[in-house]
């Protein structure tokens, strides 16, 4: 039997500065939407969980079509600039799985929304990818 430690894993200043410099590359991907290059920086099958307008959750796979799909419907191909301003709150289970929560401001075309989800990324051969997506409101695109 193996036993667990009686902490979480605490990772080291390098797990955290490459979960950063993850998610700046992939904020600036969104921003140029880049949709492609977001696709390429998840892993597929995608988990979604969310909610949809009559508030039953809900949840999904989607294959990297699917998402591509999706994004480019709900983010568009162009137009105007897109800014985020995030907080983000990782927690890591091991040096190789997290679940990172994000507060955030996004602003495209003078609209200012308040975002807030969670992302559980996995790091494989050094680097990280998306792996399940939670947030309210997509489930009428599940």
């Amino acid at each position: 039997m193996t036993f667990l430690p009686d902490t979480g894993y605490t990772p080291t200043p390098e797990d955290r500065a490459g979960l950063d410099a993850w998610f700046a590359e992939y904020d600036a991907a969104s921003a140029r939407r880049e949709i492609a290059r977001m696709a390429d920086m998840a892993v597929f099958p995608l988990n979604l969980v969310s909610d949809d307008s009559a508030g039953n959750g809900r949840s999904a796979q989607w294959d990297r079509e699917q998402f591509v799909a999706t994004m480019t419907h709900v983010m568009g191909e162009g137009g105007e600039e897109i800014t985020f301003e995030s907080t983000r709150t990782p927690v890591f289970l091991s040096p190789s799985m997290a679940v990172v929560f994000t507060d955030s401001v996004m602003t495209a075309g003078g609209t200012t929304r308040q975002l807030r989800y969670a992302d559980v990324l996995v790091r494989r051969d050094g680097v990280w990818a998306f792996q399940t997506m939670i947030q309210s409101g997509w489930g009428d695109n599940l």
